[in-house]
């Protein structure tokens, strides 16, 4: 059976930036329970108080115990380099039977390239494709039988190296998305291996998505 509490808690689970500044204790109970009446009112299908959303908002613990704080800490503290690479053009092309064959006339050509920016990534339904845009022309013509989805140009890339234990901490890369979105920054693509995280942003966001990410590791 669904409590005040409860439904506290399912709208705090769905809104992290909320219980996150619900948990510094840097927002006003009163306010945010007055915010909150109608939704879980709603919810109960019975008028309810504020005083007592305001209560359950007090009694609230946040599920981000100490030891994660501290792991976390030293996670973001031992974020590796950060390298920026510009002048960069994004596919996205349809599956299909023909793609993988001529893709391979792709990493021929980009085979013992070490500074040219690549990357490739194969969904359900389409794969992608993020590589410098002076083989934009070569690309095209790779795929000139193929199905595209979008081209963009006028990207650049930021990619991090991670800590090896990064993969043991949960929420990781929620703090990157946080201090993105909070800057305003929009993500064009994301792509990550296991020790490298990349996001993709148009030129215009390059400079502040780079000053973003580093201001984590103060």
């Amino acid at each position: 059976m669904k409590t005040i509490a409860s439904c506290v808690e399912d709208v705090l689970i769905t809104q992290p930036y909320l219980e996150e500044a619900l948990s510094r204790g840097i927002i006003n109970y009163s306010a945010l329970a007055e915010e909150l009446q109608q939704p879980i009112s709603d919810i109960l299908k019975k008028p309810v108080k504020s005083a007592a959303i305001m209560m359950a908002l007090r009694r609230y613990n946040s599920p981000l115990v100490p030891g994660h704080s501290l792991k976390m800490k030293k996670i973001i503290n031992n974020l590796g380099d950060i390298t920026v690479r510009s002048n960069l053009t994004d596919f996205t092309v349809k599956n299909s039977h023909t793609l993988i064959q001529n893709h391979s006339k792709i990493l021929e050509k980009v085979k013992g390239q070490s500074k040219l920016f690549y990357t490739f990534t194969r969904g359900i339904h389409e794969s992608n494709i993020i590589i410098s845009s002076s083989l934009k022309p070569f690309i095209m013509e790779c795929f000139k039988g193929e199905t595209f989805i979008a081209i963009q140009d006028g990207l650049s890339a930021i990619s991090i190296n991670l800590p090896e234990e990064n993969s043991k901490i949960a929420g990781l890369y929620y703090h990157f998305f946080k201090r993105l979105a909070w800057e305003g920054i929009i993500l064009y693509e994301v792509v990550s291996t296991t020790n490298e995280f990349t996001i993709l942003v148009e030129d215009d966001f390059v400079d502040k998505a780079f000053s973003s990410v580093k201001k984590l590791k103060k």
